[in-house]
């Protein structure tokens, strides 16, 4: 009888790098001085925080707010968006403007579709659930993967979530935290693995990161000259001015 293999190592922890700390610090100072706060101006209930955020995805602020209001004035109640159907939600969000409207109006109508199949519009019960629990009651859900289940855990749910959207995606690679070749969930994996598991740090790492990346380490033209990292980023000799 052959052998058996021994059984494979678990797979070594992510190294830390020696900047991750300073950058932290000096994002939050800069960003969060007063400290992390839940979003303001999110909406009430959890689905109407989940069909927001889900008009966000690949859109601008402006465009998914502006889809946001069209979908309460027309829908008032989300009863109404279900028995509208795809059609009727496509022409309220194309009418408010934005882009991917015929894919959103999809997403959300199996979304509501499938939460009327539980026999209740509602995710109120997320909140009574743990954290793997919840994530992935949300995962199972038309138009949620990953990150946007992380941003409702933390911002709605304040569990100690670590969603990583393009701006600290953008800033990871340029201060060559992770290879370029890896995919953005494998970035909010490694950030996930490393990021102190506080609701506090997690909130305060990603929007300070985010506004950084609206602020200063934009896609195109950095200001590094403005940034509070230069001095720990490798990046900052070939994006900066000359």
């Amino acid at each position: 009888m052959p052998a058996r293999r021994p059984p494979a190592p678990p797979a070594a922890p992510p190294t830390v790098p020696a900047t991750f700390a300073r950058v932290s610090e000096r994002l939050e100072a800069r960003y969060l001085p007063g400290g992390p706060a839940p979003l303001a101006g999110r909406p009430g209930t959890l689905l109407a925080s989940l069909i927001r955020t889900i008009l966000g995805q690949q859109n601008t602020r402006a465009a998914a707010d502006r889809q946001y209001v069209a979908l309460r004035e027309t829908y008032p109640r989300w009863e109404a968006a279900l028995l509208d159907g795809p059609d009727g939600i496509e022409g309220t969000l194309k009418a408010a403007g934005g882009g991917l409207h015929r894919s959103k109006a999809r997403h959300l109508h199996a979304l509501l579709e499938a939460l009327d199949d539980t026999g209740t519009l509602s995710l109120e019960g997320l909140r009574d659930l743990p954290d793997p629990a919840a994530r992935a009651r949300l995962e199972a859900l038309p138009g949620v993967g990953r990150h946007t289940a992380s941003l409702l855990l933390l911002f709605d749910l304040r569990r100690a979530a670590m969603p990583v959207e393009g701006n600290l995606d953008r800033l990871a690679r340029r201060l060559e935290w992770v290879p370029g070749g890896w995919t953005p969930a494998r970035v909010e994996r490694w950030f996930d693995a490393l990021t102190p598991r506080t609701w506090e740090a997690r909130a305060a790492l990603h929007v300070a990161g985010v506004r950084h990346g609206r602020e200063v380490c934009t896609a195109r033209h950095p200001r590094c000259d403005t940034c509070v990292l230069s001095d720990l980023c490798p990046s900052a000799a070939l994006l900066g001015p000359a």
